[in-house]
């Protein structure tokens, strides 16, 4: 069996081993279990169902990851992604007016979409088309997006009307387990400990078991019914006031997906001699079709995770991560209230390590060229900034067109990047 797992997903060629991938795939999981709760919550304010949407979400993150695991080869897990659950709830249902059962027809219009921009080389060429510098400023601007979701989500820090954003109270609980995690999931890494980052998960999350700071909720309860499937409503969507909605569901999807897989890919060591990736279309249909699956199950757009860093981390390099975690989303369906009882505080220690580990991405600049460095740094800092992959991204693509034509290299530019600037500097100012 080893064997046959061995030559299907080329453990050996990438180093690693049955027992290295399932860790990963867990620590994957583990990172990006929050979603199960965090997405139900954010589409039940739109009107639809907890309950449902809970297995929606499940399914979704499940059947997604399953075919990036075994079509693609990637070890990078899906879910319905945050900031496109807002949107869908906040924005099209709740800013605009229309039926939840209309939005999930746009998302679905939109993955569809998002299949053909896939099966063509249009997407492909898009992707790998970003200079390298581009790619460094984007994988470090994620993990310093991770650090920010991690730093907030604790309590580490906090808003600050004064300064944006001010040091929180570090006495407390969240805020203290999470920085505990954190030390022990680095000592450890330092120490070469196999599964350093679960181990400091799951340690921090038995002390806030014992200590009160976190529920333990239970193990197992039967799934809820699924009174979301098929309910999305495509003559709604066809509605002339959707085109934005679908535009803008298709833009954040494709960068926050590009954004990620790059990312994710380059901590991997996954690129090729050019920066390029490996199976680039197997992944972007992956992405693509998990979209258009997700919204007839019945939720918001679904995308490739940052969190999947966690897992690379780890030690996953291939598909069997993505179908170790496809798995345990599977398996979330009857033990929903053991998913629920690991705290923020014990996934914020992973992603926090996760951010120090992708900032390096920075160090490979060519820092004496600043028409390469400046807008990668832009990059990585807009992107945290903004809470935004996507609108980080467009930010650097737009400076890096700019700075390339004014500095006298507008032949150095690839087409790609003017194409992607221009179209993200229509978003801002039509979309936004």
């Amino acid at each position: 069996m080893n064997t046959a797992i061995d030559r299907f997903f080329g453990l050996q060629a990438q180093g690693s081993s049955v027992r290295q991938e399932v860790m990963a795939g867990i620590t994957t999981f583990l990172a990006m279990a929050y979603i199960t709760v965090v997405n139900p919550a954010i589409l039940s304010d739109a009107g639809m169902d907890f309950g449902a949407v809970f297995v929606a979400t499940c399914l979704a993150a499940a059947l997604g990851t399953l075919v990036m695991g075994l079509y693609a080869n990637y070890p990078v897990a899906q879910a319905p992604g945050m900031g496109q659950n807002a949107f869908f709830t906040y924005g099209v249902v709740l800013g605009m007016g229309h039926s939840w059962q209309g939005a999930l027809g746009a998302v679905f219009l939109s993955g569809l979409i998002f299949i053909l921009l896939s099966v063509l080389p249009v997407r492909e060429w898009l992707i790998n088309a970003i200079p390298r510098s581009m790619k460094l400023g984007i994988s470090a601007g994620i993990g310093l997006f991770l650090g920010i979701i991690a730093l907030s989500g604790s309590g580490v820090i906090v808003a600050n009307d004064a300064t944006i954003v001010g040091l929180g109270d570090l006495t407390k609980a969240p805020a203290m387990l999470m920085l505990l995690g954190f030390v022990v999931i680095a000592a450890l890494s330092a120490r070469k400990t196999i599964g350093a980052v679960i181990i400091g998960m799951l340690l921090v999350t038995v002390v806030g078991w014992l200590t009160g700071a976190a529920e333990f909720k239970g193990l197992v309860s039967a799934p809820p019914s699924m009174s979301t499937f098929l309910e999305l409503d495509l003559r709604a969507a066809f509605d002339l006031s959707m085109v934005t909605v679908i535009l803008t569901l298709l833009l954040v999807d494709v960068f926050d997906t590009a954004g990620t897989l790059v990312g994710v890919a380059n901590r991997a060591g996954m690129l090729d001699e050019n920066g390029h990736l490996p199976r680039l279309r197997r992944a972007l249909l992956s992405d693509s079709s998990a979209t258009a699956v997700g919204a007839l199950l019945g939720t918001s757009s679904t995308t490739s995770f940052i969190e999947s860093a966690a897992g690379v981390e780890a030690g996953g390099r291939t598909g069997l991560t993505a179908v170790t975690t496809a798995v345990l989303f599977l398996l979330c369906l009857f033990v929903a209230p053991l998913a629920q009882s690991i705290p923020a505080f014990a996934t914020g220690a992973a992603l926090l390590f996760v951010a120090t580990i992708m900032a390096r991405a920075l160090e490979d600049l060519e820092w004496t060229d600043v028409a390469e460095s400046a807008p990668a740094v832009v990059t990585a800092i807009a992107v945290p900034l903004s809470y935004s992959i996507a609108d980080g991204i467009g930010l650097g693509f737009i400076a890096y067109a700019l700075v390339k034509v004014l500095s006298g290299n507008a032949a150095r530019c690839p087409l790609a990047v003017y194409l992607v600037a221009g179209i993200f500097v229509l978003k801002f100012a039509f979309l936004a």
